[in-house]
Formats: structure tokens, C-alpha cells, sequence
């Protein structure tokens, strides 16, 4: 073995040898080929070059001769490409002495050359013929230009000296190397037959250690066959058992975080990047960096000590704790449920802890939404019950401020007070407007709407109303379908909206109107309760305001419920808009973040039908004199009502109730409509009333008034096919013209 080492080393030492001695010759062939290379280089830009001087001594004689100004052109262009293609050969043969100071004479002899091409040229131009003749017979531009040729003849002369020479010489260096390599080759076989027969030698040196070591291995196979049996077998059920534990925990809905003592996480599993955003490497320390956490309330900042991991290497065990996660970037937050066990060593002592994390962030935000549903449907009922008992005193108080506003004409300072409470009247009958819009008790006159249409009257209307600080833009599908609404209380619902959308634009700002066919599916309905799926015409009105905080979107539809200055908004624009929405059979939603403005989403059924044109507003009606019989339980209100009854011309019959009524109708008294209040008390509503003065006068003509809507006459907002219905408060105008509309006039 060492003389094979030995004679491996020598081997190798006269091969590094070779190699060194074949890589210098390489070298230079290769630098006498490049050398060649260039020369070749040099040669062909001394041939493309040799040509131009006489090109430009024959171009500026042409000139001279005939004046014709393409020989001129053809002088320009010659004098340049010379000039360039002498730049170049200099560059080429910088590194060769002689070549270059032989192209440093030429190259003032080309410029001598051109200047006296130039000078011809110009003096034809300049007409001197003789001139002309005289530099011409003079002969010095041609032996000029053809010191140049005969110059770069001798430059070519000399370059092909140089192949010749170079060619030879890399020759030379070829057929050494070659010599070269065949020793090292020769050297190679010689040195792999010595190692050959050493191999054989060694080989059958170990072919006998083999020998002697086999029977020991079989006798050592067959006591390790055994074991290795019963081993598979344990090996074989224990990968069963960690298959059917990996697919568990991998797929498990709930995230599991296994941390030790410092935080690092040494187990998780798939659902924890899903949910918490956790990815390999990462410690709990960086992974709560990643959120802002917070108690269950969603306010309440979580301390380092309360958080799951800290309580849990404390050695604290604990179920369904809660607390809020918002990201740190643009991410929705999440409402989790942890529970925590601590690890503990053999000894006892804690060496790390199981965290498992359960996503409630849906269960909650449907907890939410139907908190707030329930406290609207609430707020509604009692709003609408107010309003109903409300409207009944306004009737009054607004039908007497109108009659001594008239009656004090000649007293201006008593006029100027009445005038007061009659505008104080109307602005309660305005409140309690937008009250019943939101209870959703409001009478409606729906009809087929064109969306499109009234969405680009309510941004005409609104362009000098937002100012010119506020850009307003439109998005509107072509398709649109229409829809069967109240089209007063869209119109009023998309300016109101409008408003809110310019006081949070302070600064100015951008505002979007779009309309889309769109359908809520299933799923969208089942993640909101009040709303039914199907095909939906969706309003949006978007602005790039200052946007709203979670809070004030739970509470921006409540009645009275407001953020700006006292005094500077009602706070029932909101909660009229979601009233009408609902009543119309819609669903809204807002869509808001501070900072980066809001969008609110109404959601209407689409109609049937065509567009519905409004007619025209009909003239005063004229004063009557017909009977009326009047029914209205509260006292004060049917005095009211019989007072402007006579006013207008009508003579009038008072009943307190539904019995007082058909007691008259039964004794015979005349009249020609029946004036009744819907809600009464004594066992008949006033709709139960007309049905059965019905029976006993065929064909009578009925007009319903209330100040809750919601009862036998309304159904989900909208009156019975032919029912007339006078709401209260009403003016007494407005009484008038109903009255005539019931008598058929």
C-alpha cells in the first residue's frame, strides 16, 4: 500500500508538471491567435479606408467642375467617414509604435487633403473660377491623397508581415503543446497499469478478511433477524398511532400553539397560521406583536400578565377565556375563546404550556346583529306608540295656530306669535315624520321608480347645494330594473345621506352615487338575519370623508342620535332612511373606516311593471256642503275637526265611537262620507266600522284618518287597493283636498 502511494504521488507530481508547462504554451498560442485576430481586425478597416481619399479628392473636384450639389453632399460625407476611419486605426494600432506614428503623419496629410477639398468648394461657390483652375492645375490635392493611399498601402504591407510572422509562430506553440499532451497521456496509462495490479493484490488480501469475518455475521444476522422482527412490529403500530394522531391534530378546527418556557413554539398546527397568523420560527412575543389584544369588551387593553401564555407557564389552567386580537396592519380583528394547560417535567416543574384557540369572531358579530335589530325593533315600537298619541294633540295644536294666524291678520305683533307656534307646529309634524319613518309606520305611496332617473335629478339638485369643494360622480348600471317605492322618500333618503356625507367632508372631498342588479345568496342571508336572499337594486353612496368608528356605526340609526354640534342636526336623517328601507321591504348596511371615509348600501326588491309618472299637483279644492258624519273618540280632536269642517262649508254629525256611529246611521241621519278615525276604542276599529255602515248604506264613501299607521288599513307600510287616509297632524288644506278626493270631486 505505501508503494502504491509512493508511485501514486511521483505520478502525480510529473502530471502537475506537464500541466503547468501545457497551460503556459495554451496561453500564449492563445494571445498569438488573438494577436492575429486584431491584425485581420486592422487589415479589414485599412481596405474599407483606402478608397475614401480618393472619393473625397474626386468629390470636391466634381464640384468645382459642374457645381453640382450632390458632389458637395458626397464631399461631407467622404471627409467624414475618412476622418472616422483614420480615428479608428489609430485606436487599433496604439500598441504598435511604428504603425501608429506612421498614421499620425498620414493623418495630417488627409487633413491637409480635406481642407484643400473645402477650399475648392468654396471658392466655387464663391464664383472665382480662377481661382478654381488655379488650385486645380496646382495638382497638390490628388499628390495629397495619394500620400495617403500609398501610406496605407505601406500600413497594409507591414500588418500582413505581422500574420505571417504571428501565424507561424502560434503554429509553433500548437504542435509543442500537442507533444505535450501525449507524454501526459503516455504517463497516465503507465500509471494506471501499476495501479491496477496493486488493486488486484489488495483485493484478494481482503477477499480472505471477508472470508474469515462472514460465518461470525451469520451467526450475528440470524439473532438480529429475530429482534428486528418484533421491532417492526412495535415500529409498524406506533407509525399507526402517530398517522392517526398527525391527521387529528392537523385537522383540527381549533388552533394549537406548545410553547416552552421562553416563549418559543415547538408545536402547531395549521389551523394556528389560518387563525392566528402564525408561521414557522415565530415566538409568542412576536406573534403578539403582530395584534393589539383586548379584554372581551373590545376596549380594555390585555396587560403582558393576563395574556394566555403567561398565565399559562404560571402553572394556571383555565377555559373559555376571551379577548380581542386587531391587527397591527389592514386585517379584520378576531374574537377568540383560549384555553391553557401547563407542561410539567418529571419533576414537576413547569417546562412549557398548551395553548388551544377557538375563532367566535361570526357567533359574536351575530350576537351584535341581532342585539341591534332587537334594540331598533324595540326603539321602533315605542317611537311609533308615542307618535301615535303625539299626533293626536298636533292635530290640534296645529289646526288652531293656522286659524289664528288668519283670525289675527290686524294684531301683526299677536300675528308674529301665532306665526311662531305655527312653525314650531310643523317642525314637531316633521319630527314626528321622521319618527314614524323610523318605526316604520309611515304611510307610503309607492309606485314603479326609474332608479337611475332619480338618482341623477338628486346629484343635479345637489351640485350647488355641496359646493363646488365637493366633486360628485355617478356609477350607474344601464340594466337597472325598477323598483315599486315611495319615490318622495327615496329622493328624501339619498339627500339626506348627501348631507352627512358633505359634513364629513369639511376640506372637500369626493362623492359617489352607483346603482347595480344584484343578488344576497344564502349565505350573505344567513350572516344577516333581516334580510331574505334574492335579487336586490343596490343604491350606494360612497364619500371620502372622515369615516366612522365601529361605536357610532351601532348607534348611527337610532333616533336622535348624533355626532355633530348641538343644534347642528337632529339626529333622525339616519334612522328615517333606515325606517323607509325597511318599510319598502330592503335591508341597508354601512361600510365605514376612520380615516378612509363610508359607504351605505340600500338594498331594494326590484318591481314589476313600467315606469309610473307622476300627475301633475291638482289645484285648491273648492269649498263643500256636503254632510259629513265625523268619528273620533278623543274629544278635543273631533271639536278640531267639526271647528274646520264648518270653516270649509261642510255641515257636520259628531260621533264619540264606532256604537254612537251606527246608532246614527241606524236612526236614519244623512250625510254623504264617513270622516272616522282608524283606532278606537269599544270593541270595532274605524275600518270595522266602514264595513259595517257598508252594509247598511251600499256604495258610501269612507276617509280614514290616524296617526298610527300600522293597523287594519296599512299593510307593511302601504294602504289597501281604493283606501283614502288623511295622517296625522294635517293642515287644513290638506283636509280640504282629501275631503274633495273622497267625494269623488
Amino acid at each position: 500500500m505505501a508503494s502504491q502511494r509512493l508511485i501514486l504521488g511521483i505520478g502525480l507530481a510529473i502530471l502537475l508538471v506537464i500541466s503547468a508547462a501545457s497551460i503556459g504554451l495554451d496561453v500564449r498560442s492563445r494571445n498569438e491567435i488573438e494577436a492575429v485576430d486584431r491584425t485581420l481586425g486592422i487589415l479589414k478597416r485599412i481596405s474599407d479606408t483606402r478608397p475614401l481619399p480618393r472619393g473625397v479628392e474626386s468629390a470636391a473636384r466634381a464640384f468645382a467642375l459642374t457645381g453640382d450639389a450632390s458632389f458637395a453632399d458626397e464631399f461631407r460625407e467622404q471627409s467624414t467617414a475618412l476622418t472616422s476611419a483614420l480615428d479608428g486605426l489609430m485606436e487599433a494600432v496604439k500598441t504598435a509604435p511604428e504603425e501608429a506614428q506612421l498614421l499620425a503623419g498620414t493623418k495630417g496629410q488627409v487633413e491637409r487633403g480635406v481642407a484643400l477639398g473645402a477650399e475648392l468648394i468654396r471658392l466655387r461657390n464663391a464664383g472665382d473660377t480662377a481661382g478654381v483652375a488655379a488650385l486645380i492645375s496646382a495638382g497638390e490635392s490628388r499628390t495629397v491623397m495619394d500620400n495617403v493611399g500609398a501610406a496605407l498601402a505601406r500600413l497594409v504591407t507591414e500588418e500582413r508581415r505581422l500574420i505571417g510572422l504571428r501565424t507561424e509562430q502560434s503554429k509553433t506553440y500548437g504542435r509543442a503543446l500537442l507533444a505535450i499532451d501525449l507524454v501526459g497521456i503516455v504517463l497516465i496509462l503507465v500509471l494506471a497499469i501499476v495501479l491496477i495490479q496493486a488493486a488486484r493484490r489488495s483485493s484478494r488480501e481482503l477477499q480472505d478478511a471477508l472470508s474469515a469475518t462472514q460465518a461470525a455475521n451469520l451467526s450475528l444476522e440470524g439473532k438480529v433477524a429475530e429482534r428486528t422482527s418484533d421491532l417492526a412490529a412495535a415500529l409498524e403500530e406506533l407509525r399507526r398511532s402517530t398517522a392517526v394522531m398527525q391527521t387529528t391534530f392537523r385537522s383540527m378546527a381549533e388552533a394549537v400553539l406548545v410553547i416552552d418556557t421562553t416563549g418559543t413554539v415547538m408545536l402547531s398546527n395549521p389551523a394556528a397560521e389560518e387563525m392566528l397568523r402564525y408561521r414557522p420560527g415565530m415566538t409568542v412575543q412576536l406573534l403578539r406583536a403582530l395584534s393589539n389584544v383586548f379584554q372581551a369588551d373590545g376596549t380594555t387593553p390585555m396587560t403582558v400578565d393576563e395574556m394566555p401564555s403567561a398565565r399559562a407557564l404560571r402553572g394556571e389552567e383555565f377555559d373559555g377565556l376571551e379577548f380581542i386580537a386587531r391587527p397591527v396592519r389592514s386585517a379584520p380583528q378576531i374574537h377568540l375563546v383560549v384555553s391553557g394547560r401547563p407542561l410539567r417535567g418529571a419533576d414537576g416543574t413547569i417546562i412549557g404550556a398548551a395553548l388551544i384557540y377557538h375563532d367566535i369572531t361570526a357567533s359574536r358579530e351575530m350576537e351584535h346583529k341581532l342585539q341591534q335589530a332587537q334594540k331598533l325593533d324595540a326603539i321602533g315600537k315605542l317611537t311609533g306608540g308615542v307618535a301615535h298619541d303625539f299626533n293626536n294633540m298636533l292635530t290640534i295644536i296645529t289646526g288652531t295656530t293656522e286659524t289664528l294666524v288668519e283670525e289675527l291678520r290686524s294684531q301683526p305683533q299677536l300675528a308674529r306669535t301665532a306665526e311662531l307656534i305655527d312653525r314650531a307646529a310643523e317642525r314637531c309634524r316633521e319630527l314626528i315624520q321622521h319618527l314614524l319613518a323610523f318605526a316604520r309606520r309611515q304611510p307610503l305611496e309607492p309606485r314603479l321608480v326609474d332608479i337611475n332617473a332619480t338618482v341623477i335629478d338628486i346629484a343635479k339638485l345637489l351640485r350647488p347645494t355641496l359646493g363646488e369643494q365637493i366633486e360628485i360622480n355617478s356609477v350607474l348600471a344601464p340594466d337597472i330594473a325598477n323598483v315599486h317605492i315611495d319615490p318622495s322618500q327615496l329622493s328624501n333618503s339619498l339627500l339626506n345621506m348627501a348631507i352627512n356625507a358633505r359634513d364629513a367632508m369639511p376640506d372637500g372631498g369626493k362623492l359617489l352615487f352607483e346603482t347595480s342588479n344584484i343578488v344576497l345568496d344564502e349565505a350573505y342571508a344567513a350572516a344577516n338575519p333581516d334580510v331574505a336572499p334574492g335579487r336586490y337594486i343596490l343604491i350606494a353612496v360612497s364619500d371620502s370623508g372622515t369615516g366612522m368608528s365601529q361605536a357610532v356605526q351601532d348607534k348611527v340609526f337610532e333616533p336622535f342620535f348624533t355626532t355633530k354640534e348641538v343644534g347642528k342636526g337632529s339626529g333622525l336623517g339616519m334612522s328615517m332612511v333606515y325606517g323607509f328601507v325597511k318599510q319598502s321591504g330592503g335591508h341597508i348596511r354601512i361600510y365605514s373606516e376612520q380615516g378612509h371615509g363610508t359607504t351605505i348600501k340600500l338594498y331594494l326588491p326590484p318591481g314589476r311593471g313600467q315606469v309610473e309618472v307622476e300627475p301633475p299637483a291638482p289645484p285648491p279644492p273648492p269649498r263643500g256642503s256636503e254632510v259629513i258624519l265625523v268619528v273620533e273618540d278623543d274629544p278635543l280632536v273631533r271639536n278640531y275637526v267639526v271647528t274646520q269642517l264648518a270653516s270649509l262649508g261642510y255641515k257636520t254629525i259628531a260621533a264619540a265611537d264606532s256604537r254612537a256611529a251606527l246608532a246614527l246611521v241606524d236612526k236614519g241621519e244623512k250625510f254623504d262620507l264617513l270622516f272616522t278615525d282608524v283606532i278606537m276604542p269599544g270593541g270595532m276599529n274605524g275600518r270595522q266600522l266602514a264595513e259595517a255602515v257598508a252594509k247598511r248604506r251600499p256604495g258610501l264613501k269612507v276617509l280614514y284618518t290616524s296617526g298610527y299607521t300600522e293597523n287594519a288599513i296599512v299593510h307593511h307600510g302601504r294602504l289597501d287597493e281604493g283606501v283614502l287616509l288623511l295622517a296625522k297632524p294635517y293642515r287644513k288644506a290638506q283636509l280640504a283636498s282629501m275631503l274633495q278626493q273622497a267625494l269623488g270631486q
